[in-house]
């Protein structure tokens, strides 16, 4: 029996895009037509101005790290190999407050500040599977 493959996202109407725009090696996220404000987590309706009227686009990929931690104890078998790795909540360029959690890579944890610049990467763990990681920016 080959091993276990990672979890997939249950996705839907609101989330697809997001995925999709990974696959294809884009940061997708949703935002309001009617205000302009970035929504991450998806949702049904701005929180903002109270709009149905929600796309989504395509930004910069370009934040900082609001908050970090290393894992060391795998939440799945497929990730064991990878142990420690590090987990953070990065703040999006686009708007104060856009956050998202996500994978810091090819950095050692003693090396992670808050606020560092960081660019999106995009990492295929399986053909069906992109997820979106993050890395430092160059001094």
């Amino acid at each position: 029996m080959p091993p276990p493959g990672p979890p997939l996202p249950v996705t839907d109407a609101l989330t697809e895009p997001f995925w999709a725009g990974a696959r294809e090696g884009k940061l997708v996220i949703q935002r309001c037509r009617g205000c302009g404000l970035y929504i991450h987590l998806p949702r049904p309706a701005c929180r903002r101005c109270q709009s149905f009227d929600l796309g989504h686009e395509a930004v910069s990929g370009r934040g900082t790290v609001y908050s970090f931690t290393e894992i060391h104890r795998a939440f799945h078998p497929v990730f064991v190999d990878r142990l420690p790795y590090l987990v953070a909540v990065i703040e999006l360029d686009e708007q104060p407050g856009l956050r998202l959690v996500s994978n810091l890579v090819r950095i050692a944890e003693p090396d992670v500040r808050f606020g560092m610049p960081v660019q999106v990467e995009f990492e295929q763990l399986i053909p069906e599977l992109t997820i979106p990681v993050f890395t430092r920016v160059a001094p």
